[in-house]
């Protein structure tokens, strides 16, 4: 009897942050289907527009559980979207590219980062989320580093970032494809290789043919399948840093566990074909109001803060990984 009554309580505390959390999450999915604005950009934006309600003791804890657990159950779902039968269509040798081209994003912007001022955590952050997925990356990356008074500023400001860096490359890349002479298959590769959220990846494909749609998604979600691995070696690097500074991230934290174990269910086919399609979308609607929720906890005000060194990085890393994926593909080792 005593645990429905807290279940019950529980409920009753956090119902009203996750369900304003979810109303903000539906307004921007309705700006993204009627205006075509990215819905990771307009769910941030107008959650940062309700931040006092964060605050609020009725509210607070709601939106708290929805910026913190419906990621971690978003990006577990992601697994679904990812098997091995992906790599054996793309080739081993350009995963290799890909792998190398992930890796190399990111320890240049964890190096990159102490050149600008800012510490490590926030060049993983930065790094990690132009590298593999965007928005979805940022969230994951920031659920294992430290807690630090900017913790929350840092992921608004790299959500907000990467998708505007997502949307501008989804209207430039494939321009630049077409003017250095890609086809319409190393055009996909190009394209699923570089941009950063898998919204812009499959406008920006299928913006130039069929084939190059479906190369660019393929590649993107191989992108995508590297989030895992990244978070766990950046769960173990934290809890080495953090040894003797107090409470350390879990040893492999739950929902990478989860991503990983959904991801080789549907590699063996395990997975029934009519469950994978309602699992993205729900992956992506609670994704889309975790982002929502963490920007109803960040000030307007304190974004600026952040500075324009750290643009700047972001520029940085996004061209960078423009010209790592650029280089084999124009010297034909793909």
């Amino acid at each position: 009897m005593t645990r429905p009554r807290h279940l019950a309580e529980a409920l009753r505390r956090l119902f009203p942050g996750v369900a304003l959390a979810l109303i903000v999450a539906m307004a921007a999915q309705f700006l993204s289907d009627h205006y075509g604005a990215p819905v990771m950009l307009m769910a941030i934006l107008l959650g940062i527009a309700f931040n006092f309600l964060s605050e609020q003791e009725r509210t607070a804890a709601g939106i708290a559980f929805a910026s913190r657990v419906f990621l971690r159950a978003g990006v577990a779902l992601l697994g679904l979207r990812v098997s091995l039968d992906m790599v054996r269509e793309i080739g081993w040798g350009f995963v290799a590219i890909i792998i190398a081209c992930v890796a190399t994003t990111i320890l240049l912007s964890i190096l990159l980062a102490g050149l600008v001022g800012r510490d490590r955590a926030f060049g993983f952050l930065t790094g990690g989320s132009v590298a593999i997925c965007g928005a979805s990356a940022a969230m994951a990356i920031a659920s294992i580093l430290p807690q630090r008074e900017t913790s929350e500023r840092d992921l608004a400001f790299t959500v907000i970032s990467v998708t505007a860096f997502s949307t501008v490359a989804m209207i430039l890349y494939p321009i630049l494809a077409s003017a250095m002479g890609l086809d319409e298959h190393l055009t996909g590769l190009f394209l699923g290789g570089t941009i950063h959220d898998v919204a812009q990846v499959v406008g920006a494909g299928y913006s130039v043919s069929d084939e190059t749609g479906d190369i660019a998604t393929v590649v993107k979600l191989i992108r995508v399948t590297l989030l895992a691995p990244t978070v766990l070696i950046g769960a173990l690097a934290m809890r080495r840093h953090t040894s003797g500074m107090g409470k350390r991230p879990p040893l492999m934290p739950l929902f990478v566990t989860a991503f990983l174990v959904l991801a080789a269910l549907n590699s063996l086919h395990l997975v029934p074909t009519a469950l994978i399609e309602p699992a993205s979308t729900l992956s992506r609607s609670l994704l889309v109001t975790a982002v929502a929720a963490v920007g109803m906890k960040t000030s307007l005000g304190r974004l600026v803060d952040v500075g324009g060194a750290a643009f700047a990085m972001l520029t940085v890393q996004t061209v960078g990984l423009a010209c790592l994926v650029l280089i084999p593909l124009m010297l034909g080792i793909v």
